[in-house]
């Protein structure tokens, strides 16, 4: 499958400039690396893939560039549009589909549905990584997930945690990266409105059922930073320990 640079979106400066801090900050990608990344079909993932798309030609560290989606077979979501687009790009896709909700219906036993289908589908984002000799599995969540991430950690269960920008999986054989640890939502959803990038909507009827903690604490940031507009800023600072895998 060839490559085709001239059909991706070049993102604006404000975005690669943050990403390629962030990539050089922690280290994120290797002269040689094969990087596969998680693309749900959401604003995030398709903002990064045109990210990583235009850095895979422009930046002086070379690396190879393939997706893939998991489709948790959940009434409302359908993310099939996404197999034209990434052949039309020339970029390896592979769709794999598994009946995660159904199978949640058997296994769960109170526990959170979003858990457990985040689980399994990362597991087999792994073994589709070995499978084809992927080292890197690149996910797209951003400066806000991580704020929300660190805040539900302190608060709800007294720890301080949040998502890694760069580390190794527990079987020690791939990397997992987030090159957005700088970027705001804001800004990925602007991106994609104006490159009109074909938004998969998620629809999941488990994550929108009842309000999320998730959504009680992104309702407060929003509060805050309409108070404090740096607050970001001042949780980034607070949360970089944190974002190392040591």
């Amino acid at each position: 499958m060839e490559f085709s640079l001239v059909l991706f979106k070049k993102p604006p400066k404000s975005i690669l400039r943050k990403v390629g801090r962030a990539i050089v900050d922690y280290e994120m990608i290797k002269d040689g690396d094969r990087l596969l990344l998680g693309l749900s079909g959401g604003k995030d993932s398709l903002a990064l893939l045109h990210i990583l798309g235009h850095l895979k030609s422009y930046a002086p560290i070379k690396f190879e560039l393939g997706t893939i989606t998991v489709d948790p077979l959940i009434p409302g979501f359908d993310p099939s549009p996404l197999k034209p687009y990434l052949a039309e790009l020339g970029i390896n896709y592979f769709y794999c589909k598994q009946a995660i909700m159904e199978e949640a219906q058997q296994n769960l036993k109170g526990k959170s549905f979003c858990a457990y289908c985040a689980r399994m589908k990362r597991g087999i984002m792994y073994s589709t990584a070995r499978k084809h000799n992927y080292n890197v599995l690149v996910l797209a969540q951003h400066l806000d997930d991580l704020a929300e991430s660190f805040l539900m950690s302190a608060l709800y269960t007294g720890r301080l945690n949040t998502m890694k920008a760069n580390y190794v999986n527990d079987a020690g054989d791939i990397r997992v990266i987030r090159p957005l640890v700088y970027i705001r939502e804001r800004q990925t959803a602007a991106f994609s409105v104006a490159a009109e990038l074909p938004v998969i909507e998620d629809n999941c009827p488990a994550c929108f059922s009842k309000p999320t903690q998730r959504e009680h604490i992104k309702s407060l940031l929003a509060n805050e930073e309409q108070e404090h507009k740096h607050v970001f800023q001042s949780l980034l600072s607070a949360m970089r320990p944190l974002m190392n895998d040591h």
